[in-house]
């Protein structure tokens, strides 16, 4: 009996995850723990267990005799979390650059094209999946499951805020121009460079999004 309940509670947690990420549950919003039951046809006991669990990856806020919430993601936040991804991703790249083989800067090199290609054409939808691949790739060449981890909890928090920094004008040549650097420093097997061109990376997507968010502040205040 356990574990069935583990599977369904973790079936309901992967399923309001979606839901919170597609922004259908977008930031703010209460859960309401007895429609949930009712539209999910479930007890009480695994939907409780599912939000213990979204509570923990911060992805929901638990406010005593009210219930939970969808958190919300604040400029502080964002300027709290971007410090600490670089620091980890370019960790990440570092590892990466050590353990790459020639098989598997191949593979980056396939990547790295695309991603050349999407920049070129301007799609940008494409670049983000392409982007998110990369990025991917550097942090399971590191081979650090802690590492991972720790990179995968900061990431669910991030998307709750559906980022969108490419949008800056010239963030996306600027982006282009900043994985290919991490990459030709890691063909050099040079982990510092790798390390340092990433954090760099990480750091200019707040300086981006900081602009996003001026650039949508002036449109609703002209």
């Amino acid at each position: 009996m356990r574990t069935l309940v583990n599977s369904l509670h973790d079936e309901v947690a992967l399923g309001l995850r979606e839901q919170i990420f597609s922004g259908a549950l977008p930031p703010g919003s209460f859960l309401d723990e007895a429609a949930l039951c009712e539209r999910l046809s479930i007890s009480r006991t695994p939907l409780r267990e599912a939000l213990k669990v979204l509570v923990a990856e911060g992805l929901l806020r638990h406010e005593p005799r009210r219930g939970c919430f969808v958190a919300e993601v604040t400029e502080r936040d964002l300027d709290e979390i971007f410090p600490v991804i670089a620091l980890l991703e370019g960790c990440a790249a570092r590892g990466a650059t050590c353990r790459a083989g020639d098989a598997d800067v191949a593979a980056l090199e396939v990547l790295h094209l695309r991603l050349q290609q999407c920049a070129a054409e301007g799609r940008i939808t494409d670049y983000y999946t392409v982007n998110h691949a990369i990025h991917e790739a550097f942090i399971t060449l590191a081979d650090n499951r802690w590492l991972a981890q720790a990179i995968g909890d900061l990431r669910k928090i991030l998307r709750l805020a559906r980022l969108q920094q490419l949008h800056a004008p010239g963030r996306l040549q600027q982006s282009l121009a900043e994985h290919l650097a991490v990459f030709d420093a890691l063909k050099r097997g040079d982990g510092a460079g790798a390390e340092s061109a990433m954090r760099t990376h990480l750091l200019h997507q707040r300086e981006a999004l900081r602009e996003v968010a001026r650039n949508h502040q002036s449109r609703l205040n002209p």
